[in-house]
């Protein structure tokens, strides 16, 4: 099983959380804050999956994940979408633009933790 993560995400209590009960399961995890070089984050950093905010600073999670699902290297990798804004319009655009997973903030620990096993599970 994987265990690298990629959180990026800007809210820094969401950041200590969720790097929180990751790493107590036994996860690596990296953060980024900002949408300006997300994709550049995600190359350096090679994750098995990728926790991705919608509302970010520079770029939003929708535009990064298309990014990612244009790119070769980047377009299986598994995303989680973690947002605010729950509506069906999101959750819509987050399937069309290539979402593994969507989840609306707030969430529960376990919940957030049991997506991340389901993204990388074989």
């Amino acid at each position: 099983m994987g265990k690298r993560v990629l959180l990026i995400e800007d809210e820094p209590n969401i950041i200590e959380a969720i790097s929180f009960i990751l790493s107590r399961d036994g996860w690596d995890v990296a953060t980024h804050s900002n949408g300006h070089d997300a994709i550049d984050a995600v190359h350096a950093r090679a994750p098995d999956v990728v926790i991705l905010d919608v509302m970010l600073p520079g770029k939003s999670g929708y535009d990064i994940l298309s990014e990612l699902r244009a790119d070769t290297h980047t377009q299986n990798l598994p995303v989680l979408i973690l947002t605010a804004r729950g509506q069906s319009k999101d959750r819509e655009m987050a399937e069309r633009v290539g979402a593994s997973r969507f989840m609306t903030k707030p969430f529960a620990n376990a919940d957030v933790l049991n997506a991340v096993k389901e993204l990388v599970a074989p």
